[in-house]
């Protein structure tokens, strides 16, 4: 029991940073969001190897709730990697609209303008992305947020920029600046909203390892309650209440602080 925790512990010391995988996943080429071919979900990946620890290590029953808390805990780490993913992808698109408005004001046509930007940009999803929403009819971007390769609504609001633009013979570059400030002001609510919500985000993360620090605990001063979760009938009906009452609070934590983003 004591190797599995140590295990763990250094699992999640060693594990890269959410902002650098995001970075590194959007310099990638194909589709945002897109999965390789092939690929394994990793929330199976990670049913399938604690559940053959937990067989190997202890009982049936542990094998099981293993498996679904660690689905769980990898469908909740592949959320937050988009998430992750979301808000860079909007950071270079709110950059890229900077260099587009530059570009309109020094006398540049759209496509010219755009072309540019986008040339400027390692990422071949945005670039692509940007050059389709100025030239594609707001109709074409209007999908409530994204599309199927994950372009975010600024692009809706970049392509309804530009329709307005040439129908009203308005300045371009005064628009794309518009829909830039929006995006940027709507980057700073959300990290304002992370930062208000990390206090509660960081009590939930505590209170789910509580019950790990207490069978560490407990098996320090001798009481063995590992064996008594696992091996008797008792233990076995409060581990499993245990873990039920643990994953309904974590989800009742997330869902209150999901309103308070809402």
């Amino acid at each position: 029991m004591t190797a599995v925790l140590l295990a763990a512990a250094g699992a999640l010391l060693l594990w890269p940073d959410g902002r650098a995988v995001a970075r590194r996943r959007l310099l990638r080429a194909g589709p945002a969001g897109a999965r390789a071919p092939g690929r394994v979900p990793l929330p199976l990946v990670a049913a399938v190897v604690a559940g053959g620890a937990g067989a190997l290590l202890a009982t049936p029953l542990v094998a099981v709730l293993a498996a679904g808390c660690a689905a769980l805990a990898a469908r909740a780490r592949a959320a937050g990697r988009r998430a992750a993913d979301d808000v860079t992808r909007q950071a270079v698109l709110a950059e890229a609209l900077g260099a587009v408005a530059a570009e309109l004001r020094a006398g540049r046509t759209l496509s010219e303008a755009v072309r540019t930007a986008a040339a400027d940009w390692p990422d071949p999803v945005c670039a692509a992305a940007l050059v389709r929403a100025a030239r594609a009819p707001v109709t074409d971007a209007t999908g409530g947020g994204a599309d199927d390769d994950g372009t975010p609504a600024a692009l809706a609001r970049l392509s309804a920029a530009v329709a307005l633009g040439t129908r009203t013979g308005c300045s371009l570059a005064a628009v794309v600046a518009a829909v830039e400030d929006d995006l940027r002001a709507r980057l700073r609510r959300r990290r304002e909203l992370l930062v208000a919500t990390a206090g509660p985000r960081a009590s939930a993360r505590l209170l789910a390892g509580l019950p790990l620090l207490g069978l560490a605990m407990g098996s320090g001063v001798g009481a063995d309650p590992w064996h008594v979760l696992t091996r008797t009938g008792a233990g076995q009906g409060l581990l499993v209440a245990g873990v039920l009452l643990e994953v309904a609070g974590i989800a009742w934590t997330g869902r209150l602080v999901r309103r308070i983003a809402r």
